[in-house]
């Protein structure tokens, strides 16, 4: 089990890499389960838990949960229980038949990058690009060196340099909001003249922000952080990822959501969903693999196979 220390160093160091993860505080613990309240974990987008908060079981339901709440962005109080149970208002009631006859409830709370957003340009536009990211809580970074794969949006704001080669690379790299600040004829002509197909073109927002009578550099850089805050996902895009332990790069898909579609299985013996991940328990049994919430119920399945339906 990991000390509080360790689990707030691991939470860091994934910050530090933006690698988005769910964290997870038991709230509430009845006899006879395992877990205590203060018990916490860390949850990684490809589904290992870090810390304790439950046994195998318990493990299995809050991590499909936690798995969800990295796409949508929300918290969730999870009430897991041994028996069925009518909704509760405010909690997500999850009947577990594994659980030793205790109840548990727990806070998942997803901790997701910043948004990180590129600026090209030393125009009075693009220092109050910067300026108003800041104030926003966004990470904002000149746009030479940053990475593209990571980055939720670029923003042109040269007054004519360097804006084909920066906007065709950030269309190609599918940033989810690139922004060209210039007229509407001269950012048509430019945006026509790039070597990109037409459904790339029409991702390019020029002139960028929204028209709000914008007219000091400030202004027109809160009319362009209104308009990306319209259209952007709540869930940011991710950096590279890492290791220890490993943590595979989760896909991007359009407008940098992150799509986190995990594998799963139906455990044969208690019928819980089980999602796939690295540190989940399986057999591989006449060439299937199949999925368990538990050792107690692997034991049982491998005891008397036939006695089951496969999944």
């Amino acid at each position: 089990m990991m000390t509080t220390r360790a689990l707030d160093e691991r939470a860091g160091d994934l910050r530090a890499r933006r690698i988005p993860f769910v964290q997870a505080r038991v709230v509430l613990a009845e006899r006879p389960t395992s877990a205590k309240p203060g018990d916490e974990a860390v949850i990684t987008p490809d589904g290992v838990i870090e810390g304790f908060v439950g046994g195998q079981c318990a493990e299995s339901t809050v991590r499909a949960q936690a798995l969800a709440l990295l796409q949508s962005g929300d918290s969730m109080l999870l009430r897991i229980a041994p028996n069925p149970e009518a909704e509760q208002s405010g909690k997500t009631v999850v009947h577990n038949p594994c659980l030793s006859g205790g109840t548990l409830e727990i806070f998942l709370e997803p901790v997701l990058p910043l948004p990180l957003v590129a600026v090209l340009g030393d125009s009075p536009i693009a220092r109050a690009m910067l300026d108003v990211a800041s104030a926003l809580g966004y990470e904002a970074s000149a746009f030479d060196g940053a990475d593209l794969a990571a980055a939720d949006a670029v923003v042109v704001a040269t007054h004519g340099k360097r804006e084909e080669e920066t906007l065709e690379a950030a269309a190609r790299a599918g940033v989810p909001y690139i922004g060209l600040v210039a007229s509407p004829k001269r950012g048509n002509a430019v945006v026509e003249s790039l070597d990109l197909d037409d459904e790339q073109r029409a991702a390019i927002h020029y002139p960028a922000g929204l028209d709000i009578g914008a007219r000091t550099p400030h202004e027109i850089a809160l009319s362009v952080f209104a308009q990306m805050v319209a259209e952007r996902p709540r869930v940011p895009r991710t950096a590279h990822a890492g290791t220890h332990p490993p943590v595979t790069e989760p896909p991007v898909t359009r407008l940098g959501l992150i799509s986190l579609e995990p594998e799963t299985s139906i455990d044969p013996v208690c019928g819980m969903t089980v999602t796939h991940s690295p540190d989940g328990l399986y057999a591989d049994v006449e060439g299937e693999r199949i999925w368990f919430c538990c050792p107690g119920c692997r034991r049982s399945y491998l005891k008397e196979p036939g006695k089951y339906p496969r999944p």
